[in-house]
């Protein structure tokens, strides 16, 4: 039993649309979206570490959050950022551990945070290195690892 079969003939074809091409971002604009979080969180850090006296592991990863996100949003997929927002977030919980010693330097010299940053900065460098332990490096590794996974998952 032969039967010649006939597909339907086609009335209208309309290809698939083409898939949109991937961005790349821009990876300046996530630089700098980076370096603004990073001196924004330094400071709301250094303002935690001034009032508590402690170090506090949530706020590392905060400012790490932080960079991460604002280098994936303003920077879209681009490989280079989550490296460069680990860094910055690095930078950023030091700057903030540093800014820190400096409130508590002026809390306790009733001098400006202003003065003890530009006159004692040698002392504030002194103060932050005998005060080193392995959690100021945890925290740091907290900030860089929360930025990269961010930058990551967020473009």
């Amino acid at each position: 039993m032969s039967q010649n079969f006939q597909p339907p003939a086609p009335t209208s074809y309309t290809p698939a649309p083409a898939p949109a091409p991937i961005r790349s971002g821009n990876a300046a604009l996530g630089i700098l979206a980076a370096l603004v979080a990073g001196v924004a969180a330094a400071g709301v850090y250094g303002g935690i570490v001034g009032a508590t006296e402690h170090q506090i592991s949530y706020a590392a990863l905060g400012v790490g959050a932080l960079v991460g996100f604002a280098a994936a949003k303003a920077g879209g997929r681009n490989a280079a950022l989550p490296v460069v927002a680990a860094v910055v977030s690095v930078f950023a919980v030091l700057a903030g551990q540093l800014f820190g010693v400096a409130l508590l330097g002026a809390d306790q010299l009733s001098e400006s945070v202003i003065d003890v940053l530009t006159n004692r900065s040698a002392e504030v460098v002194d103060n932050w290195k005998e005060n080193l332990n392995p959690l100021t490096f945890l925290f740091l590794a907290i900030g860089g690892y929360a930025a990269f996974q961010v930058s990551r998952k967020t473009a």
